[in-house]
């Protein structure tokens, strides 16, 4: 009997050491310069695929690990990776406090979520994808984070006024571009009819963006169904991990100001909340844009030879402001799950160009209101967004209707009333979208997977004004339900395979199936990918139901039936296929290299708004039942079709180079081009002029461009110089045509530069201009930061978009008062 209890004991000891052995591990805390918190930093063993993240307090627990001595890769988006030797001994070893420093590089360890709505290292997503870090954001003294998509690769960067930027990926913009998704904190945020990007309407602060990542090309699938072109994903921060309270002071050039606060708090372990406030007015460069109107003389005749007499823009107001803000309160249910309450709004009026001129925004209203949870594994989310304005108005048609009013025999100040606005010059808008998400993400071993579905309703409500709605009781309602999903496998020796897919069905144009494929072979400090995905761009409420001047332009839901009996098939969504090879990562320790190359297949493009001809019937309801104004028009309609395919080719080179302790540069060039088959008249042929060419192509892109800066920041002093070359290339959107005098006619009158086109004025192509940016900054102390920039340093005239102002030399300083933790 001893004997077996002695061996019991030598048993149950072994036993004992072996879950010691087994029961070690690592803890610790991670911060940044500031001693603010890092909340989702990397911990991980060198060498395995081991890890951990920090929580919403910065800590982490690494466990359990054998016996041993490890180095541990700690890392965290925008900072300076840190590898820290331990030693292991059947206990958690408490490493302290680790602080980061902020990197100069795009290292390869950055983590995003863009690529595949979970955390992973940049290089090893199956995506191209820029990141625009905090740091970025932080030294940029400007109201405008937009600014940084200048600076950012494969990027086609408009500024269309002081406070206007635009952004187009990989070719086909248009004044009216809505193929490019943009999401704050993973809600859309794009108006609810037009489909358009919030632009300047968005209700962030500078201060409260975390970054913002970019993905090129079709391969954000699992986000939505319009991320065809690129989506642009903000990321705001945590309050937890960046308390304390933020005020900003500028001014510039143009009569421009602004004042910004941010105040963030964490109240106990469980309450933590955020409030931002926004207020911003300046005045635009000073430009006319021509309306071309035709004239009747005293007796009521139309002037000689009917031509048209170019006027400026009736009663313009170049002044604009922003008020913009929002609150957050977030509650932690456990140490991985959170409950986050939103609110944001805005109220805009500036300037904004459409294919038809410029629109004159007027205390345009957006609201979004949101309840969100967030754990390890699930992830659910519903929000509603609100839109709203009573005074918005097309500047060119009220332009035209003034003239019009004069010459029936209206006084000025009739003429200027209600008259100006009778062929539905004005815009009103009460629209609403409702949203709900739910997700769920696991991890067994090597293979990971997510799995989600979607649901948005949408309410859009012109009040009669530019929608096929009658009153403000009158929505237009339309639902879509989405359901995604996305697998990873991990096969060993470097490589991870991923395969996705998103299926939406839409009440109007149906159901679509999107796939997505993607390898990627990690390498030291870095990795190859190669990827195919599809997408698709849908047409928005306005290409489905838009009624706009009396029903010219009307939307096509439904089909029209033409004079001559020929159909005209109601608008269904525009194809994409992209085949894509990339490498990403650290070629040695001071250079890292972002480089890519792509094949599009696109097919059935969303048209600019075109004439179609004279028509009977939208659907199955005549034409004179339909449009307003049908006594004038007598049927005649422009609306919105699919057509043609063209393939599109490219490659982008990114490069950052650390020249010395606290000075890097950085580089981007980008290539695109096209094919089109010239032969394939049915499908090509988009205006019918029986042959094909770029005014059926509609590109509207540079070939090449490229941006090369010089940073410095050494904790007291910041700076940066950034110049930006963008070759000159043609640009024709419906009536906007900025192009060289050439052998082409557009919409019936000759190409030729620096002269009239049909219904626009030609100033000649967009790019060919060299632009050069400077910024400079100082960290007085803890407290106080001033800094100071000058947009287009040597004052170079140029002009970036149709229906825009030549972009002038902006400057502008900042004082940024960080008052700390509370």
């Amino acid at each position: 009997m001893k004997k077996y209890f002695t061996l019991l004991s030598i048993l149950m000891l072994c036993v004992a050491a072996t879950l010691q052995a087994q029961n070690g591990g690592v803890k610790g805390t991670i911060t940044d310069q500031a001693n603010d918190v890092l909340i989702g930093a990397n911990v991980s063993i060198k060498g395995t695929t081991t890890g951990t993240t920090s929580d919403t307090d910065g800590n982490f627990t690494l466990s359990p690990i054998d016996n041993g001595t490890y180095t541990l890769l700690i890392s965290y988006i925008g900072y300076e990776e840190i590898e820290k030797s331990v030693t292991i001994s059947g206990a958690i070893v408490d490493i302290g406090t680790i602080t980061l420093n902020p990197s100069l590089l795009f290292l390869s360890n950055q983590i995003v979520v863009s690529g595949s709505r979970r955390a992973e290292k940049l290089t090893e997503t199956p995506a191209t994808i820029q990141v625009i870090s905090s740091k970025q954001i932080e030294e940029l003294p400007s109201f405008n984070p937009g600014e940084l998509l200048s600076r950012v690769k494969g990027v086609e960067y408009v500024r269309s006024g002081v406070a206007a930027t635009g952004v187009n990926i990989r070719g086909f913009n248009s004044n009216f571009n809505a193929k490019n998704l943009q999401i704050n904190d993973g809600r859309y945020a794009t108006l609810i009819a037009t489909g358009l990007p919030f632009g300047p309407l968005g209700t962030i602060i500078k201060e409260d963006v975390d970054r913002i990542e970019v993905i090129l090309g079709p391969n954000a699938a699992l986000y939505g169904p319009n991320a065809h072109n690129g989506l642009v994903n903000t990321i705001t921060k945590d309050p937890r991990s960046s308390e304390g309270t933020t005020f900003a002071l500028g001014a510039g050039n143009q009569s421009m100001v602004t004042a910004r606060l941010r105040h963030a708090q964490k109240i106990n372990d469980k309450w933590a909340f955020k409030v931002t406030g926004e207020y911003t007015k300046g005045e635009e460069f000073e430009f006319a844009d021509s309306v071309y109107i035709d004239r009747l003389d005293a007796n009521g005749n139309p002037g000689p030879d009917g031509v048209k007499e170019g006027y400026e823009e009736l009663e313009l107001d170049n002044d604009f402001n922003f008020m913009r803000g929002s609150a957050a309160l977030y509650y932690s249910l456990n140490d991985d799950a959170d409950i986050i309450a939103s609110w944001g709004g805005s109220n805009s009026t500036y300037l904004a160009p459409t294919n038809v001129g410029r629109n004159q925004i007027v205390d345009w209203k957006i609201n979004y209101y949101s309840l969100k949870y967030a754990s390890t594994h699930f992830f659910a989310q519903a929000y509603m967004t609100t839109s709203k304005t009573d005074d918005t108005y097309a500047i060119d048609e009220r332009t035209k209707q003034y003239y019009r009013g004069i010459d029936a025999g209206l006084s000025d100040a009739e003429a200027r009333g209600e008259q100006s606005y009778s062929s539905a010059a004005k815009f009103k808008d009460a629209s609403q979208r409702y949203n709900a998400e739910v997700q769920y993400n696991n991890e067994v071993g090597n293979f990971s997977y997510a799995v989600g579905a979607q649901w948005q309703r949408d309410l859009a409500n012109s009040k009669g004004t530019y929608l096929l709605d009658t009153d403000e009781n009158d929505y237009i309602q339309i639902d879509q339900t989405g359901v995604y999903g996305q697998a990873e496998y991990k096969f060993g020796s470097g490589f991870k395979g991923t395969a996705a897919f998103r299926g939406d069905n839409h009440e109007i144009y149906g159901f679509n199936f999107v796939p997505k494929l993607g390898i990627v072979k990690t390498v030291k400090d870095g990795a190859f990918r190669l990827t195919y995905g599809q997408g698709i761009a849908a047409p928005t409420i306005l290409n489905m139901y838009g009624n706009l001047f009396g029903g010219l332009i009307l939307g096509n839901s439904d089909g029209f039936t033409l004079a001559d009996g020929t159909k005209v098939e109601k608008q269904g969504v525009e194809k994409i296929q992209s085949y894509e090879i990339g490498y990403k990562g650290q070629a040695s320790k001071k250079l890292f290299v972002d480089a890519n190359a792509y094949y599009n297949i696109s097919e059935d493009f969303l048209s600019p708004v075109t004439v179609v001809g004279v028509t009977t019937e939208r659907g199955s309801v005549p034409t004179s039942q339909v449009q307003a104004a049908y006594g004038i028009y007598g049927g005649l309609v422009a609306t919105y079709v699919n057509f043609g395919q063209v393939n599109t080719y490219g490659f982008d080179l990114g490069l950052n180079y650390q020249l010395a302790k606290h000075v890097t540069m950085n580089f981007n060039y980008s290539y695109f081009n096209y094919s089109v088959d010239e032969d394939n008249l049915e499908e090509n042929d988009f205006n019918k002029d029986g042959v094909v060419n770029k005014l059926d192509v509609l590109v509207n892109a540079p070939k090449n461009k490229f941006g090369i800066g010089i940073n410095y920041s050494d904790g007291k002093f910041f700076g940066n110089i950034f110049t930006r070359w963008v070759e000159e290339y043609d640009y024709f959107s419906s009536y906007q045509i900025a192009a060289k005098t050439q052998d082409l006619t557009y919409r019936g009158t000759p190409v030729v530069e620096n002269s009239r086109s049909t219904d626009t004025y030609n100033y000649g192509p967009l790019g060919g201009f060299v632009n050069v940016d400077l910024g400079l900054g100082y960290h007085i102390n803890d407290t106080f930061t001033m800094s100071g920039q000058i947009t287009n340093l040597f004052d170079a005239e140029f002009r970036e978009f149709t229906a825009s102002p030549f972009i002038g030399r902006l400057y502008s300083v900042e004082l940024k008062i960080n008052l700390g933790k509370k």
